[in-house]
């Protein structure tokens, strides 16, 4: 029994670590190059910081991306936007399968 209470303590432990991902993401100057990160809202800027992270983002931006915000909503994204490469938007339509 002590070996199962203690895999669920650790499983525990990971979400709890991969919730406060979730809250404290701290995106970089360098992809959002034209604001101050700090100021911005994941909701009400979410399509800006979606085509950032899609176009820009490292692995550990695009992991948060994922989890962070619906897949309908970045896949209305990437169908909608005016700033994604043509690149960029053929890559991620193959990897959602659409």
């Amino acid at each position: 029994m002590e070996g199962i209470a203690s895999g669920f303590k650790v499983k525990l432990n990971f979400v709890a670590d991969f919730d406060m991902m979730r809250l404290n993401m701290k995106f970089r100057q360098s992809l959002f190059w034209d604001t101050n990160p700090k100021l911005i809202d994941t909701k009400k800027h979410a399509a800006y910081i979606i085509e950032r992270v899609l176009e820009f983002g490292n692995d550990k931006e695009v992991c948060w991306l994922w989890n962070f915000y619906r897949p309908s909503l970045i896949k209305k994204v990437i169908n909608n936007s005016r700033s994604l490469s043509p690149k960029t938007i053929s890559l991620w339509r193959l990897l959602l399968n659409k």
